[in-house]
């Protein structure tokens, strides 16, 4: 590989040589090494995209997804998110799509041969929820409204066969009454005005606490505002959220599924169910970040 100095690449990208080691040292330069106290950058290698303004308050790992998401850099944590989150979020919702799968999908934008049919819709919700998880991240530092959350359940129902549907609404609340879990939902003409006051009350807490976020997402799933999506619209905000307060997010996992729904159900009696299962899967995801060397307050 062709390595050129810090000098000559600023000359090349019209920015100062400083602003040059400067990106070497955040990591921001694919393939910039470090030879003695001289920074070698690759020859072709891509002029790193500004940070938007204010930015660097952002936590370290929201920091990382977004330079990882510009790149769209493989095998780094921005990767591991995109079908680990995808992957559990779904096979939650009755994917029979395999972790393997999933990971081909992501990484290859095709299916690969199987000997066993697959869903067309599981391959559809699984390709559109790695678009959600890009605009989790692009929109990760904005306030939570109606209007994200609408945006949200477009992006993933969005060519699905249930689209087709006179009766299911993509990207609008639901027209149906629906249950969950046997348990009465908010019906759908109170569905609007109901979210709406959870937005107020979820947005007016300040500074929030894991446990607010935890409780939104509880009301938001029994409010059950779509026809479906519900559990991986919401599962997305909680990510969101997370990451825009600096805690560290999580995924629920196969193995805390039957735990994490009877969070959900007895929430408002004991809370613990529901906290102790996401402190888990958040320790889970802490050694996620140790590998990648992203630092994490030990508090979160």
């Amino acid at each position: 590989m062709n390595r050129i100095s810090v000098k000559e690449i600023a000359k090349k990208w019209g920015i100062s040589e400083r602003s040059v080691r400067n990106y070497c040292a955040e990591g921001r330069i694919s393939g910039a090494v470090l030879e003695g106290k001289t920074w070698k950058i690759p020859a072709d290698a891509e002029k790193p995209i500004r940070l938007k303004k204010g930015s660097r308050n952002l936590s370290p790992l929201l920091k990382r997804l977004q330079q990882e998401q510009a790149f769209r850099q493989t095998g780094g944590i921005y990767h591991k998110i995109q079908i680990e989150l995808t992957y559990n979020s779904n096979h939650m919702e009755g994917s029979r799509l395999t972790h393997e799968q999933t990971r081909f999908i992501y990484e290859t934008n095709s299916i690969g041969i199987t000997e066993e049919s697959v869903n067309v819709d599981d391959v559809i919700e699984t390709t559109n929820h790695f678009r959600c998880i890009d605009y989790v991240i692009e929109k990760a530092c904005e306030p939570l409204t109606q209007a994200f959350i609408l945006e949200l359940h477009r992006i993933l129902k969005t060519g699905t066969s249930d689209s087709r549907l006179e009766w299911f609404a993509v990207g609008a609340y639901k027209k149906v009454p629906n249950e969950v879990g046997g348990n009465e939902t908010t019906s759908p003409k109170e569905v609007a005005n109901a979210m709406a006051e959870l937005l107020e009350e979820y947005n007016n807490i300040s500074p929030k606490k894991l446990k607010d976020l935890i409780d939104f997402h509880v009301k938001f799933e029994r409010i059950h505002p779509f026809q479906d999506g519900n559990g991986r619209v919401g599962r997305l905000i909680l990510f969101k959220e997370c990451l825009k307060c600096g805690f560290v997010p999580f995924v629920i996992q196969d193995d805390l599924k039957m735990f994490y729904y009877r969070g959900l159900s007895q929430w408002g009696r004991e809370n613990g169910y529901l906290m102790d299962t996401c402190l888990a899967a958040q320790d889970r995801f802490k050694e996620y970040l140790k590998y990648f060397c992203i630092p994490f307050s030990s508090e979160d």
